[in-house]
């Protein structure tokens, strides 16, 4: 995907194609990897019909990084991980940008003695989720061949090859960084990884690079939790309950205090939820 777009992009580049390629990134990443895999799927952040969690998590599904089991199981496998007062370089981000970058693109991780990975029941039983994690590189197919069909070579290009490459990679980048360097409320004590802000990315990850927060308050639905940090999969979720389609929407101060949890003094003030909760932990 990466080699097809770097090559084919500016041969086949048309505004239609730019627009195709912006419109299914948004659509993809925010309402199908940021709210249905991660918020929704994986920790079950707030609840909605059953055929909107489907849509989302297919959504999430084109991204093309795995299917929805296997996103369930690197990403509960890297949490454990992280918790741990040691972490495999792997895991931690640790390697430089271009050997972690090989690793995580391009690479599998075989473990001597792997943790047990036990899948939730209601996901075990699943169908349509078993369906999806068999078939999840295939679903790129009958969009490329719409988007063949509607808009010819530049669609195809933008619309698949520099879609999947820039968001799977994009997704990466934020998660290096992520785990590195960049802006901190919080600190899990005994962690042996720590998660960080990176601003830069608060939009274009929709909402997702603001993964201090995350690793602080893992379960909630929203992410952006300080003045300014934009966080747009909350401003979709809150939309789906507007329109009745989410409710018990799990934020900061619905979870239980955490005595590892320490809220770092240069960051005290903002959010008086936020500040309530520093309080109390």
């Amino acid at each position: 995907m990466s080699g097809a777009a770097l090559v084919l992009c500016p041969l086949f580049f048309t505004w239609g194609a730019l627009l195709l390629f912006l419109a299914t990134c948004g659509a993809t990443l925010c309402a199908g990897h940021s709210v249905g895999m991660h918020r929704r799927l994986i920790h079950n952040s707030f609840d909605c019909p059953l055929w909107l969690e489907y849509g989302c998590v297919y959504l999430g599904v084109l991204v093309g990084m795995a299917g929805p089991i296997g996103m369930v199981r690197i990403h509960d496998m890297r949490d454990w991980a992280q918790r741990q007062p040691a972490c495999h370089d792997y895991f931690a981000h640790r390697a430089g940008l271009l050997r972690d970058g090989w690793h995580q693109l391009h690479c599998t991780l075989l473990l001597d003695r792997p943790p047990e990975f036990r899948l939730e029941p209601r996901l075990a039983r699943d169908r349509v989720y078993a369906f999806l994690e068999r078939s999840w590189m295939a679903q790129q197919l009958p969009w490329a061949a719409l988007f063949l069909a509607l808009g010819g070579i530049p669609w195809l290009v933008w619309g698949i090859c520099a879609r999947v490459a820039v968001c799977v990679t994009g997704h990466w980048l934020v998660g290096h960084y992520a785990h590195r360097e960049g802006g901190q409320s919080w600190r899990v004590e005994g962690a042996c990884v720590q998660g960080y802000d990176v601003r830069i990315a608060g939009f274009i990850s929709m909402g997702e690079s603001w993964h201090n927060n995350h690793h602080a308050f893992p379960g909630s639905a929203k992410l952006g939790l300080e003045a300014g940090q934009v966080d747009l999969g909350w401003a979709l979720l809150r939309l789906f309950e507007r329109l009745g389609l989410a409710w018990n929407i799990v934020l900061p101060e619905h979870l239980p205090a955490r005595a590892a949890l320490r809220r770092l003094a240069s960051r005290a003030g903002g959010c008086p939820v936020i500040a309530r909760l520093w309080a109390r932990s």
